[in-house]
C-alpha cells in the first residue's frame, strides 16, 4: 500500500508535539540523511560549519526561534547563494542611443533546473537565468530597456513586466509575439516607467503553474534623482508545493527555508536599511512580514518618495510589493518572519544580526 500524502496542516499537527523544533525540522532531518546530516529528536543540535566563505552557521535557539533545518544547502552545486542574492543587482549593459538616451540591455534565459529549497530537499523548478527568484533587474526611470529573452526550457514561456509599456511588449499569450516556444527568442523593448519596485514573471497558462515553478523576479526602476544611500536588500517571498497538491509545504524569502535563521543578515547599527520586498507566493492569497523590535517606513510599490505608513507588519497579495526603510538603534539579533504562523513554521523566518561594524 502506498503511503498517503501528508498535507501541510497534517504535517504541522504531527510536528506540534516536538520540543524545541517544528515545521521542517523532522522532514529535513529525513531527506538530509543522504548528505550525512543527522539529528536526534529532543537532543541539542550542534550546527555544522557553513559552506566556504560563510561565517559559522548560527546554532538554532530554542522556543519561538527553534524552527530550523538540519545541514546546509550546496550553494556551489546550486549556483545560488541566498545571502549573496540579497545584494545582487543585474544592471545589464549600457550604451547611448542617437538621441542621447541611455539604452540598457539585459539577457534572460529560461530553463529547467532542480533547485535545493532546504538542505537535501529538491524542487523541479523552471528558472530565469538559473535561479529562483530570477536575477533582480535594475535600471533608471527614463532609460530605454531592451531584454533579449531566450527560451531554453521545455515549455512555452513569456516575460511579463509590471510597468507601463506598449501592448505588444506585454508578454501575454495572443498579443504581440505571444508565447515564446522552446528554442525561440524575442526582444522586449520599452521605456522604464514609472519609477518604483516592480516585478517580471511568465504569463503563460496555466499561470499558477508557471509562477509557482519559479518564473519570476524583481524589477527595480530607480527614480531620476535616486534614493538616499542605504544598505539595500532584495527579499522575494515565495513558497513551494513539493507534492503538487495545490498547497505549499515550504515557505521562504529567496527560496531557501530558514536560511537567514542559520545565516543571519548582518547589519550595522543605525545604518539605513532598504528592503525591496516582493510577494510572489502562489496558492495563498496573502503573505506578510513582521520585524521584531523595530518599526519601518513603508513605500508601497515604491512609486512615491513619501512614506505611506510607519509600522512593524505589512501584508501583501501576490504581485504586491513595497519598499521598507528601517534603522536598528540597538545591537543584537532581531527576528523577521511572516505573521501567518503556519508560513513561519514551514520556513519563512530569519534574523538580522546588528553590530557596531555590521560584520
Amino acid at each position: 500500500m502506498q503511503p498517503r500524502p501528508v498535507s501541510r496542516r497534517g504535517f504541522l499537527a504531527a510536528a506540534a508535539g516536538l520540543l524545541g523544533g517544528a515545521g521542517l525540522l523532522p522532514l529535513v532531518t529525513k531527506v538530509s540523511s543522504a548528505a550525512g546530516a543527522t539529528a536526534t529528536p529532543g537532543q541539542p543540535h550542534t550546527a555544522p560549519a557553513g559552506p566556504p566563505g560563510y561565517p559559522p552557521a548560527a546554532p538554532p535557539p530554542l522556543g519561538h526561534g527553534g524552527n530550523t533545518t538540519v545541514g546546509e544547502i550546496d550553494v556551489k552545486r546550486m549556483g545560488y547563494d541566498p545571502v549573496a542574492f540579497l545584494t545582487s543587482f543585474e544592471r545589464g549593459r549600457t550604451s547611448r542611443l542617437a538621441n542621447g538616451r541611455v539604452l540598457r540591455e539585459f539577457q534572460v534565459v529560461a530553463f529547467d533546473k532542480e533547485i535545493e529549497i532546504a538542505p537535501g530537499l529538491f524542487f523541479p523548478a523552471w528558472t530565469f537565468n538559473g535561479t529562483v527568484p530570477g536575477s533582480t533587474l535594475r535600471c533608471q526611470a527614463g532609460e530605454r530597456v531592451r531584454v533579449k529573452f531566450i527560451n531554453a526550457g521545455s515549455h512555452p514561456h513569456t516575460m511579463h513586466f509590471h510597468g507601463v509599456h506598449p501592448a505588444e511588449m506585454d508578454g501575454v499569450p495572443g498579443v504581440g509575439p505571444g508565447e515564446i516556444l522552446p528554442g525561440k527568442s524575442f526582444v522586449y523593448e520599452f521605456d522604464a516607467e514609472p519609477f518604483g519596485l516592480h516585478q517580471y514573471h511568465c504569463h503563460t497558462l496555466p499561470l499558477k503553474r508557471h509562477i509557482h515553478k519559479g518564473l519570476y523576479g524583481a524589477f527595480i526602476i530607480d527614480p531620476p534623482q535616486g534614493r538616499p544611500r542605504a544598505r539595500e536588500l532584495v527579499m522575494v517571498m515565495n513558497a513551494f508545493d513539493t507534492n503538487f497538491d495545490g498547497e505549499n509545504e515550504v515557505y521562504a524569502v529567496n527560496s531557501v527555508a530558514f536560511h537567514y535563521m542559520r545565516h543571519p543578515i548582518r547589519i550595522r547599527r543605525n545604518e539605513l536599511v532598504r528592503i525591496y520586498l516582493v510577494n510572489m507566493t502562489e496558492f495563498d492569497p496573502i503573505n506578510s512580514i513582521h520585524i521584531h523590535g523595530n518599526f519601518f517606513h513603508v513605500y508601497r510599490t515604491g512609486t512615491r518618495l513619501q512614506t505611506s505608513e510607519f509600522t512593524d507588519t505589512i501584508m501583501l497579495c501576490q504581485a504586491e510589493r513595497a519598499i521598507l526603510e528601517v534603522r536598528f538603534p540597538y545591537n543584537g539579533r532581531y527576528m523577521f518572519h511572516a505573521h501567518q504562523t503556519e508560513f513561519t513554521e514551514l520556513g519563512w523566518m530569519g534574523f538580522f544580526e546588528v553590530t557596531d561594524d555590521g560584520i
